[in-house]
Parts: structure tokens; C-alpha cells; sequence
């Protein structure tokens, strides 16, 4: 017994050197799918959370004998593991961000791989005025002008950024009590700002999973060609990580036919409509 206490003392102690030798200290899983020896780690939010994910790893492990590593985290978050080579790969949307990272040369294989947009929601009597804006910005003007209760994620995740852009194009810099800064995922603080009764900007994929959810909440403004949401995937560099080779073979497969139906059609059976369009929808919208 001892001997075996041993070994597997000695395997676990190799592991961690093999993974230091990446500079790799993966973070915990939120979840996994799939359960074959060829693991790979993806950070990401919405697709993780809202179910997209599951599907296309499982698909993916079915034929590729793969692990996929769900790590929950916002586009800023990501992209800091991602850098910190801390993950395989990730899907954001945060086209500036995103750019620079390949630029610098810690990121590769920038993928359009589908979109959504963001809506801001908001009470039906809405107090701020926003549904007849003409753009974001004019809506966030709106609300700050009159104070009404907003709620900001604040966790430079994308969401956050398209926000404070907004808020920018506005020439704006909110605070005082009525902007309300939670710290917190898409989902939590969506459903927070219908308990409270605020103003919130949501992407469309969680908005189609929980309306049904939302008594005090309805979309007051939407169409703003600003708003729209363009996800791609980004890849460690070529032996930068244990798990990048089969992170490049997952990639090549959410970009292929059979991944990007997945993507086009995922959601229409629970919600009566897809909730993410396709890299072809998304390509005029594409920066």
C-alpha cells in the first residue's frame, strides 16, 4: 500500500512540474464534457452558461476522445487567462482586445464563430424614456440625466466594455446611487435588476433563456448596429500548453459545418428561437 501511496505521490508531483514547466496552473473547472484522456481547458461566459458549450463539447469529445475544461469567466477575465497561459483557448467578444493579443503574439487563431446582440432592458413604465432613442448612447444619456436605477456588471468582462463604450459615445462617466455596480455574471445581474426594478444591458442569448423568468423587466431598447455581439475564439500559440493541440482540433470544429449548425440552431427547442446566429450572419457586423 505503501508503495502505491508512493507512486501515486511521485505521479501527482510530475504532473505539477510538467504543468509548471508550461507556466500552466489551470483554474478549476465550472464544468466539463466529455470524459476522454485528450483534455483541454476553454474559458468563456454566456456559451458556457447558457448551455451552448455542453452541447458542442460533448459533439466534439464523441469523435475526439476529448475533456473539455469549462472555465466561467467574462472576455476580460479570459483573455488574462488566456495570457497567463493559465487556459487552451477561449471565446470572448472584444474585438479591440482580441486584435491586440494576436498582435502581441500571445494569442492565435482569431475565429468568427457566431454573434448575438445586447438589449437594454428596463421596466415597462420607463421612467428614464429610452424607447424612442435613436442609439445607445442617447438611451444611456437618458438614464443618467434622469437617474434611474442601472445596474453595471463592472467586471471588465465584454459586456462591461460595450457598456462603458456607450457610456463614452455619451460623455458620460456614471456614478452616484443610482448606477449600481455588481461585481457579477450576466445572468445574476440580470436577474437582480429585475428584483430591483433597473435598467440593464443584456446580451439576446440570455435574454431569449430567461424572459419568461423576468416580471418586472422588457426590452426598451434594441437595433443599434453598436449593440451588436461578434464572438471569436483565440488559441494559445503551438506548444504553449498541454491541452492546445486538441483545442485547435475543437476550434477547426466549431468553425466547420456541423459545429456552426449547432450554434445556429441551439435553443430553438427550448425557446422557440436560436438564441446565437452563425459566423455567416455575423460577418457584416464583423470587426
Amino acid at each position: 500500500m505503501k508503495s502505491k501511496a508512493a507512486l501515486g505521490a511521485l505521479a501527482g508531483l510530475f504532473a505539477l512540474l510538467v504543468l509548471a514547466s508550461y507556466g500552466f496552473a489551470q483554474p478549476a473547472c465550472t464544468e466539463s464534457y466529455g470524459a476522454g484522456p485528450n483534455k483541454f481547458s476553454l474559458a468563456t461566459g454566456s456559451p458556457g452558461e447558457l448551455g451552448l458549450l455542453k452541447v458542442l463539447g460533448e459533439q466534439f469529445a464523441q469523435k475526439n476522445n476529448t475533456t473539455l475544461c469549462w472555465v466561467k469567466a467574462g472576455s476580460g477575465e479570459s483573455m488574462k487567462f488566456l495570457k497567463d497561459k493559465q487556459v487552451d483557448m477561449i471565446m470572448v467578444h472584444a474585438p479591440a482586445a482580441e486584435k491586440k493579443a494576436v498582435e502581441e503574439g500571445w494569442a492565435t487563431r482569431r475565429i468568427l464563430i457566431g454573434s448575438n446582440e445586447f438589449y437594454i432592458v428596463g421596466p415597462p413604465e420607463d421612467p428614464a424614456g429610452i424607447k424612442n432613442a435613436k442609439t445607445a448612447a442617447e438611451a444611456y444619456a437618458l438614464v443618467a440625466n434622469r437617474k434611474s436605477k442601472f445596474f453595471s456588471r463592472g467586471d471588465n468582462s465584454g459586456t462591461h466594455k460595450k457598456e462603458m463604450d456607450a457610456w463614452e459615445k455619451a460623455n458620460i462617466k456614471p456614478a452616484g446611487d443610482w448606477y449600481i455596480v455588481t461585481k457579477d455574471f450576466m445572468m445574476a445581474t440580470l436577474k437582480r435588476a429585475d428584483a430591483e426594478k433597473g435598467y440593464f444591458m443584456t446580451d439576446s442569448s440570455t435574454w431569449v433563456s430567461v424572459r419568461k423568468e423576468m416580471k418586472n423587466l422588457t426590452i426598451l431598447f434594441r437595433g443599434d448596429v453598436f449593440l451588436v455581439n461578434t464572438y471569436h475564439t483565440l488559441l494559445q500559440p503551438e506548444g504553449a500548453t498541454p491541452g492546445q493541440k486538441s483545442a485547435a482540433q475543437f476550434i477547426d470544429f466549431v468553425s466547420s459545418a456541423e459545429g456552426q449548425k449547432i450554434i445556429a440552431t441551439y435553443g430553438k427547442d427550448l425557446y422557440g428561437e436560436g438564441i446565437y446566429n452563425d459566423a455567416e450572419y455575423a460577418k457584416k457586423y464583423d470587426r
